[in-house]
């Protein structure tokens, strides 16, 4: 097929999430969907006030190749839970399964889904028109498009973006606990998940070490008898390849590297500066760029001043430590000695910030990401009649005591 999924990464990162997100929703809908009355204060006694969910209307996705049955139907079932209609874009370069989501949903009429097959073009042509939400999954440069496509009819767009997600090995971390999850993390899907590991930040102190596990891991995982497992994936095309390829300083390779095609073994680069290719852009293949620092101040410094990424990771056994990095840096979310599970609870929203995205969904928040909360105030015939003219000192006090506004002083 398309990525040479294994069966096993089939059913644990698109079929398996797809489940559990139909379940959650079956589970919590009528919880979800049911008005809510939230208080009121002083001012409005008496008065009941009320939330309710509406669906925006009709909902274009948008969703990418590497990923394709998950980052499809995920949105699509938040989006029909919130009864919208939808229009569902599946990406072209993963053509087998998109036609094979067209095929399953068909059992639904063209007026509740429909799904669009096609390349750029039908792109283009989807995002000329009018839509009452858009959520589009891919990366910077179309989300820009999307963007800008939708302001025309001042359309709400939800952005599932990426950027270079950093992982940071400190120097009182369990290297071999680490380098296995790391990884498993950077590696599943050939490195082509939007939430892996970009690069690895790791102490001086234990970097020698935490790259012979890196090999360790890579070869008990990926490889039998020296030979690479069938089952890892490929890259997605030839072009994609071909970039990755160009990543590749093989003066900094300690690990990997072999090209045939769309197959590239996992790749370690050690020695790796911010000035390097691989550290220019996301690179989304399985390169592993290993960086060191000294102080993790340091390290916190340089991370603020790039654009706020997708994921971050952080491995240490100090949990002060890990709380401070995580209050000191902004980004979509990310984990504290795991990577990438965070997206398996659907009680935690995922999204990105500034250029990794903007929005969130799972769980709930797919929910609340399609639907409008709309406020309802419901007044009786009883009033206070303190908001009506004219304006009496007694009316102030009242209003100052009930709005608890204080006298201001002035200066002679």
């Amino acid at each position: 097929m398309d990525l040479n999924k294994c069966e096993f990464d089939v059913i644990a990162t698109e079929l398996g999430m797809v489940n559990l997100e139909i379940k959650h929703m079956l589970k919590n809908l009528n919880k979800l969907t049911r008005r809510k009355r939230v208080r009121n204060n002083l001012l409005n006694f008496p008065a009941k006030s009320y939330v309710y969910q509406e669906p925006y209307g009709v909902a274009l996705i948008m969703s990418p190749w590497n990923y394709p049955l998950q980052l499809s139907l995920v949105p699509l079932i938040g989006a029909v839970a919130a009864g919208n209609t939808v229009v569902l874009k599946p990406s072209d370069y993963s053509h087998n399964v998109a036609k094979a989501i067209k095929k399953v949903l068909s059992v639904f009429d063209d007026k509740y889904i429909s799904v669009v097959l096609g390349g750029r073009e039908q792109n283009a042509e989807l995002l000329d028109n009018k839509f009452d939400f858009i959520f589009f999954t891919g990366g910077e440069t179309v989300g820009r498009l999307v963007m800008e496509k939708a302001s025309k009819y001042l359309t709400p767009v939800l952005l599932e973006l990426g950027g270079k997600s950093p992982c940071i090995v400190d120097k009182d971390a369990d290297i071999n606990l680490a380098a296995k999850r790391i990884v498993w993390g950077k590696f599943l899907n050939c490195g082509q998940t939007c939430v892996a590991p970009d690069y690895v930040y790791a102490h001086k102190d234990i970097k020698p070490a935490l790259i012979e596990k890196f090999k360790f891991y890579i070869q008990k995982f990926y490889y039998k008898n020296g030979v690479l497992n069938e089952d890892f994936a490929n890259i997605i095309n030839d072009k994609h390849a071909e970039r990755l390829k160009g990543l590749i300083d093989k003066d900094k390779v300690v690990f990997g590297g072999k090209q045939t095609g769309r197959r590239i073994e996992p790749v370690i680069l050690d020695n790796v500066t911010f000035s390097d290719a691989v550290m220019c852009e996301e690179i989304f293949g399985p390169i592993l760029p290993v960086l060191e620092f000294e102080d993790i101040e340091t390290v916190v410094s340089k991370l603020n001043g790039l654009e706020k990424p997708l994921a971050f990771y952080y491995f240490s056994e100090n949990k002060k430590n890990a709380e401070k990095i995580i209050n000191s840096l902004s980004f979509g979310g990310g984990c504290v000695n795991d990577c990438i599970m965070h997206l398996t609870n659907s009680k935690l929203p995922f999204g990105g910030i500034g250029k990794s995205g903007m929005g969130s969904y799972h769980g709930k928040k797919s929910f609340e990401a399609f639907s409008h909360a709309k406020s309802i105030f419901v007044k009786g015939k009883l009033e206070l009649n303190v908001k009506y003219p004219p304006y009496t000192k007694g009316k102030l006090r009242i209003v100052k005591l009930i709005t608890r506004t204080k006298k201001q002083k002035t200066k002679d």
